[in-house]
């Protein structure tokens, strides 16, 4: 009979470690034995666990991750009262929003219930279920009393994304575009087209921002907000003016700012002539806005808009609050989503637009010159940055203001963990750029012509990583920088073809070190007008602690003037490089991938030595396969399995401390259950292989490519081993990301030679 123990049923149930928030782990049921843990009998122990104390149903149940999206379609989208059948695709579609980008989990609903009570006891009775509630597409003036209720009866974070998503995006933009325009929150007139769910959130959000209600006109579709209306929700008559204003056009005399959140083309171009000198508007039904952005634009060119369409810049998208929302909310547990948290994204989303806009994002909308603007008031939706910068902000803020149970002690760990949702691990590259932070080094960067190059130096300059020397023709580096709005502020430009003494002391040494070499002073003078021999000098000069080049050119031309004018370290007789495959399952090691075309068995030993090194330098213990097509002498005969077998056994006597195992199989190496079945005797056997030594550059430069292609990794690299100072040699094309993270690894290394001095 199978027994089954407490211990065992708890762990199979467990969430995660107590007190640490983890990405829920997928439960194995592929034996009787898991099939009894998770459920009978072994699942009674977390269900008499949770009986006991309620509050672990965090704790062994996945209600921590779990979202239900509720409609009753009674507002749906811009098709009115639709039912709650047809509007169950708009709710299932938001579920995906929450996977994709919070990796939340969610459960669509449609009730079919109008009764305001009737609906909130339904949802009310839900609570134990969900660990967050999402409304969607009620309808106004009901929406109103039913969230009012519902956050005052449950336990649980509760938002009416229709009213709150619209009126977090927007005060973000606001913000941001009354700072371009120089104006003050506190001093604009606001002109407001709707007067439903979102246009009260918004309003109500605005005035916590600093509007005065005294500078707010609202219209619906029955003209003018007054004291007088008797077919109005006393939300919305909060919003009612006495001033003796009777028309749109009279409203908009003078205004600073127009909201729009009713219907298409109720607002005539002639009307935005009579707004004040930089006027903001933003109109927002879908799919149709206000007035066509063309049209408005035309009409007044100093105007910023923006509107609900991704066609046109500055779309106001609630994607880019709600999944963030709910997963600051969620993580610690908070009992509401209230005017704290809500403030806390509005203000994340302003500071987020103002960051410079990384490569992912530039290539998604295949524009390079978004930067923080009138274009560019808000960040855009496929910003992989959105969740480490809002949800953060309003668990914060959840903390704060006293509505958080649980407590995020360490604001790293927590970021990693969030990027990690999103299989965005960069725990290895998180710490050495933290440690590049700590003593950031001057790095110069060959080729600063180029765009890439220059918006990774203003990267790294801001985030404190490294202090850029950027070589190229001052003019020609300036206007490509001003071209595409980045910030060269405090980075050294240097023109090289520039006569100077520097450039002839530089040509000098290059001559004493190489005149036995073939190169003569003449020619020395020549090299030094070229940027990597220059970039190495400065290195080796000591006027720079790190170079990053080739981006543009052929690795191996750009490593030569290295090696000319640096050299390796001493013991090295031949340098080599390696990759490092980000995985979800850790980070991966291989080696050599780009300088030793076909290595001796001798010099395969020395890629382990340096390579077993470099993995060290990372914070890695090696694990070191060397690799072929065959397993320990099956299929026998060969050239490459013979010259890694002996690679093997010469490492093995070289470095008797090292994890190393060979000749074999990349699959069995990375594969502990292949190892163990067929190969227990290996040392590999209990854990595999991290790092892959390749017997040439062609199945080692193969298989990092085509991981980084198809196989879902992040691949950082190449990095350059064994040289005596710090260069690394860009893959050719690499993005802004891979130049940043090649710039912390130099950084870092240049903090490991001057400790060794």
């Amino acid at each position: 009979m199978l027994k089954i123990n407490k211990e065992d049923a708890l762990a199979y149930h467990a969430m995660s470690p107590q007190g640490k928030i983890e990405v829920v782990p997928t439960k194995p049921v592929s034996t009787q034995l898991d099939l009894a843990l998770a459920y009978s009998p072994g699942v009674a122990e977390p269900c008499m666990e949770i009986a006991r104390n309620p509050d672990d149903v965090y704790k062994y149940t996945a209600k921590g991750n779990l979202v239900a999206v509720i409609s009753n379609g009674t507002a749906v989208l811009g098709l009115g009262n639709i039912g709650p059948a047809a509007s169950k695709p708009v709710m299932e579609g938001k579920g995906v929003l929450f996977k994709k980008f919070a990796g939340i989990d969610c459960f669509d609903i449609e009730i079919d219930a109008t009764d305001p009570d009737e609906f909130i006891r339904i949802v009310k009775a839900l609570e134990p279920t969900f660990g967050g509630i999402n409304l969607e597409d009620i309808k106004a003036p009901e929406c109103f009393r039913i969230e009012t209720e519902l956050r005052e009866k449950m336990n649980i974070p509760l938002m009416h994304d229709d009213q709150h998503g619209t009126a977090i995006i927007t005060s973000a933009a606001l913000l941001n575009a009354l700072e371009i325009v120089g104006k003050r929150i506190e001093d604009i007139q606001l002109v407001v087209s709707g007067a439903g769910a979102a246009a009260v959130s918004c309003l109500r959000l605005y005035l916590a921002l600093g509007v005065r209600p005294q500078n707010v006109v609202v219209f619906d579709k029955d003209g003018i907000i007054t004291p007088a209306r008797t077919d109005l929700a006393p939300l919305q008559l909060q919003f009612a003016t006495e001033r003796p204003i009777r028309t749109l056009a009279e409203a908009m005399a003078g205004a600073d700012v127009f909201l729009g959140l009713s219907a298409a083309n109720v607002l005539p171009a002639e009307l935005l002539l009579l707004m004040a000198d930089n006027p903001i508007v933003f109109a927002l039904a879908n799919p149709n806005p206000e007035i066509g952005y063309d049209l408005a634009m035309g009409t007044r060119p100093d105007l910023i808009m923006a509107t609900g369409r991704s066609d046109h810049p500055n779309q106001v998208n609630n994607v880019l609050g709600f999944p963030y929302i709910f997963r600051g909310a969620m993580d610690v547990r908070a009992t509401e989503i209230n005017e704290a948290m809500k403030l806390a994204a509005v203000h994340a989303l302003a500071e987020l637009s103002k960051e410079p806009v990384p490569d992912i994002v530039n290539n998604a909308y295949g524009d390079t010159t978004l930067a923080f603007g009138r274009t560019y008031l808000i960040p855009k939706p496929l910003d992989p940055r959105l969740i480490t910068a809002v949800s953060p902000a309003v668990a914060r803020a959840a903390m704060e203001s006293g509505v958080a149970r649980r407590q995020i002690l360490d604001w790293n760990v927590y970021d990693d963990e969030l990027r990690q949702r999103l299989g965005l691990d960069q725990k290895l590259m998180n710490r050495i750029t933290s440690a590049a932070r700590q003593n950031p080094k001057r790095v110069v960067f060959a080729e600063a012509d180029n765009y890439k190059v220059l918006k990774a130096a203003q990267l790294v300059r801001d985030e404190g990583i490294a202090l850029p020397i950027l070589l190229g023709a001052p003019d020609k580096v300036r206007a490509l920088a001003q071209a595409n709005h980045i910030d060269l502020a405090g980075c050294e430009i240097i023109d090289i073809l520039r006569e100077d003494a520097t450039r002839d002391a530089y040509a000098e040494r290059l001559y004493q070190r190489r005149q036995r070499r073939g190169i003569t002073l003449f020619e020395g003078k020549r090299l030094m007008r070229e940027r990597n021999y220059y970039a190495a000098m400065m290195v080796e000069a000591g006027a720079a602690d790190a170079c990053i080049t080739g981006l543009t050119k052929d690795y191996g031309k750009s490593l030569i003037p290295s090696l000319q004018v640096i050299g390796p370290a001493e013991g090295v007789r031949r340098v080599s490089s390696m990759y490092i495959i980000q995985h979800k399952n850790g980070p991966y090691f291989f080696a050599d991938t780009t300088v030793n075309i076909d290595p001796t068995a001798e010099e395969m030993v020395e890629i382990i030595g340096l390579t077993a090194r470099a993995v060290r330098f990372f914070d890695t213990e090696p694990r070191v396969a060397v690799i072929s097509y065959s397993n320990f002498g099956s299929p026998s005969g060969g050239a490459l399995p013979e010259k890694t077998r002996r690679a093997t056994e010469l490492a093995k006597k070289q470095f008797p401390e090292l994890l190393l195992d060979g000749e074999m199989q990349a699959n069995v190496a990375l594969n502990p259950h292949l190892l163990q079945e067929n190969y227990d005797f290996s040392p590999l056997a209990e854990k595999g292989a991290n790092t892959l030594i390749f017997p040439n550059v062609e199945s080692g430069n193969i298989a990092y490519k085509v991981l980084q292609e198809i196989g879902g990794a992040e691949v950082i690299g190449p990095v350059l081993m064994g040289m005596r100072k710090p260069v690394h040699i860009l893959q050719l094309g690499a993005s802004v990301r891979d130049i940043i993270n090649m710039t912390a690894i130099a950084v870092v290394d240049a903090q490991r030679d001057e400790k060794a001095l």
